[in-house]
């Protein structure tokens, strides 16, 4: 148990969040079920756990076959209400994962926010007549019923070894999985071994209608600035500034370690919203390093802080891209539902 002395807390967070999905599991909570396929991708805990590529990929990969949306909060950002994002668009009108959506994919697919979900997704379904619709981290929306949802859990971090809030970082229980017709373990080690996969499925013991895959973090051979990329294998000749705004930054650590160990690295909380004080600590520690050095951060922190002048001309970002095991009997489960629906 990661926090023992609040599990009397939980108690009661248990007993909420239990009447809340009875209620609408009963059908006295109204769910709204749409005639347009909805994939909902999300998790059971807070943190990351590997959503956003997973987002990402969908999106990608279905707009090559449909007319594709995706919905989102919006988290952090400054507005309310609908809004598609556009060329007019910056991460305080849309939040930073939207907009780093549309920095990578521009228009090839529908990028809406509405903390609203179900008024948003019908909003974005009828104006841009999609053919399917991919739900962030919607997973605890139940105002919404998905035809089909992805449930995200952290390798190094499980569902089934964690705990209810406060005590553990579940948002609701276990049982929750059972709503779930994918569980993807996320963030896995490059060597996985079949031993290790037949493990974690033994623990997460899938219903006969579902299915688990395992996925892995795959970075970029480059790195990316605002006019410039530099190969990763050229990133042992810097002092690297790492900044970081995601909720589980180990990874890229991780990564980052077999390129260099010259690295400082500055950790900000998830969807932080950088201040001018933050800037100017970033430079100064930026100034404290070596003749040849860079600023490093991630995709999505980057849609922030290229909004620096201080920034723009010296931080690079690294894309990473979710690698699936068994891609294409999960592509072909993904169509397959898309068709028949």
């Amino acid at each position: 148990m990661k926090r023992w002395y609040l599990y009397p807390f939980s108690l009661g967070y248990r007993m909420v969040t239990g009447v809340r999905n009875t209620m609408y599991d009963l059908g006295i909570f109204k769910s709204t079920k749409f005639r347009t396929p909805i994939i909902c991708v999300g998790n059971l805990s807070v943190g990351g756990s590997g959503k956003s590529p997973m987002v990402m990929y969908l999106a990608k990969f279905l707009s090559k076959h449909y007319r594709t949306g995706v919905l989102s909060r919006g988290y952090g950002r400054l507005t309310k209400g609908y809004a598609v994002t556009n060329y007019e668009s910056n991460y305080k009108m849309v939040g930073d994962e939207a907009m780093q959506l549309f920095e990578r994919f521009k228009n090839r697919f529908v990028i809406a926010v509405s903390e609203e979900r179900v008024p948003g997704a019908k909003k974005v379904i009828a104006d841009m007549d999609l053919d399917v619709l991919v739900l962030d981290d919607a997973m605890q929306h139940r105002a919404i019923k998905p035809g089909f949802t992805i449930m995200m859990t952290d390798f190094n971090d499980p569902y089934f070894k964690d705990y209810l809030l406060p005590a553990g970082d579940l948002r609701e229980s276990r049982a929750g999985s059972k709503r779930a017709d994918i569980i993807m373990v996320s963030k896995c080690p490059d060597e996985l071994t079949e031993e290790t996969k037949q493990y974690y499925i033994s623990r997460i013991r899938p219903s006969g209608r579902q299915k688990v895959f395992f996925s892995s973090i795959g970075y970029d051979e480059n790195v990316y600035g605002k006019e410039k990329m530099l190969p990763d294998n050229n990133l042992n000749y810097y002092d690297i500034l790492l900044i970081t705004g995601i909720a589980n930054p180990k990874p890229l650590l991780n990564h980052l370690a077999k390129f260099s160990q010259r690295v400082k690295h500055l950790k900000f909380r998830d969807h932080h919203n950088f201040t001018e004080a933050d800037i100017k600590n970033i430079v100064a520690e930026y100034k404290k390093l070596g003749e040849y050095k860079l600023i490093l951060t991630t995709e999505k922190d980057y849609v922030r802080l290229k909004t620096f002048d201080y920034l723009r001309d010296i931080v690079y970002y690294w894309p990473i891209n979710v690698i699936i095991d068994k891609k294409e009997e999960f592509n072909q489960i993904i169509l397959d539902y898309v068709r028949k629906n």
